[in-house]
């Protein structure tokens, strides 16, 4: 009896990649197919598993005249389940708010890690906030307490509005949200706007000019701003607080005092928070805490290496920077789910 002939394609190339045309998904595709509690789900379950599997190098930033930069952003997975490359660059003009412009602005392009083909180009800007708040939510679903009723959102930019969203799916028990921001109108306005939000009829949207009486009350406070001067106090913080910090990207920036980072137990989204992230910084230099003292990376919580809240009175805080790491698995939900519509 002849043999079978040899099968000539004997590692077939995933459907999901042999895409010969790239596509394009702009910004207002976004909310058409993500949300923010489907791609906390996607990191839950992906995060863990994958997140060894892919490679992230440090950032490359390139001055481009000064205080004007260009960021690259690389990263791929050597996982079958996870068949991708990404790159996403970004440029920071500081300079764009005096002509009313966002001062970053980015662009994410995902390749085949079978073909090495172009599979897609996508709003990186976007990307970038979906990816970064639906971290601040997973961690806060790990972190905070199940109990938590009031957010506190400091900063009314284009990162709040998602970082409220993400919290409020991970924690489906709050039920008033506090918005701060420099300038009170933008906080208002921000209020305004998800008060008028049908997904959320049943919460509270408001705002406050004052940090002082807010942070008392705050069972997650979410932290989102350029500042270089504490706004958070740590002898504000009440016992069981969830501390959510994601602006600061540098040494010289800083969201909340020594006393928050000395009262409460220090988690990170990974390594480079211990060496970007003023808060963090600085604290390792004034021996306010020691490097080893930080509680662990979100990955680490979430396979049990690492130990997360222990008690209601815990007052945890959560440093991200972000990573190439997120913004691959980000751009493989929002690309799976485009092409599988």
């Amino acid at each position: 009896m002849a043999s079978s002939p040899p099968n000539p394609n004997p590692n077939p190339i995933d459907s999901r990649v042999a895409k010969t045309s790239p596509i394009f998904i702009n910004s207002d595709t976004f909310p058409l197919i993500l949300t923010h509690e489907s791609l906390i789900r996607h990191f839950q379950t992906n995060l863990p598993t994958l997140s060894s599997t892919i490679t992230t190098p440090v950032r490359q930033n390139y001055t481009v005249s000064p205080p004007s930069s260009l960021l690259l952003m690389p990263s791929w997975s050597s996982s079958s389940s996870l068949p991708y490359m990404g790159v996403k660059l970004v440029t920071h003009f500081p300079q764009n708010s005096s002509m009313n412009l966002p001062g970053i602005h980015a662009s994410y392009t995902l390749f085949s890690s079978i073909t090495g083909q172009t599979l897609a180009s996508m709003d990186g800007t976007v990307l970038t906030l979906y990816r970064t708040s639906s971290i601040s939510g997973l961690a806060s679903k790990i972190l905070a307490r199940d109990d938590s009723q009031v957010l506190i959102m400091i900063g009314a930019g284009a990162l709040a509005p998602h970082l409220i969203k993400s919290h409020l799916a991970a924690k489906p028990g709050l039920k008033r949200v506090i918005i701060w921001n420099r300038t009170p109108q933008k906080a208002r306005d921000l209020a305004e706007t998800l008060s008028g939000d049908d997904q959320h009829k049943e919460i509270t949207f408001e705002s406050s000019d004052s940090l002082d009486e807010i942070i008392p009350i705050g069972d997650i406070i979410s932290c989102a701003t350029n500042s270089t001067v504490p706004l958070i106090k740590g002898k504000n913080l009440k016992p069981g607080t969830h501390l959510d910090l994601v602006g600061s990207f540098s040494r010289e920036m800083r969201e909340c005092d020594d006393a928050a980072i000395r009262r409460g137990r220090v988690f990170v989204d990974n390594e480079a928070a211990m060496e970007e992230a003023g808060e963090l910084v600085g604290a390792f230099e004034r021996g306010v805490m020691k490097k080893e003292e930080v509680g662990g990376k979100l990955v680490e919580v979430m396979n049990g290496e690492k130990t997360g809240r222990k008690s209601s009175t815990d007052i945890t805080v959560f440093k991200s920077v972000g990573s190439g790491t997120v913004d691959l698995l980000a751009a493989q939900l929002l690309y799976e789910t485009y092409v599988s519509k």
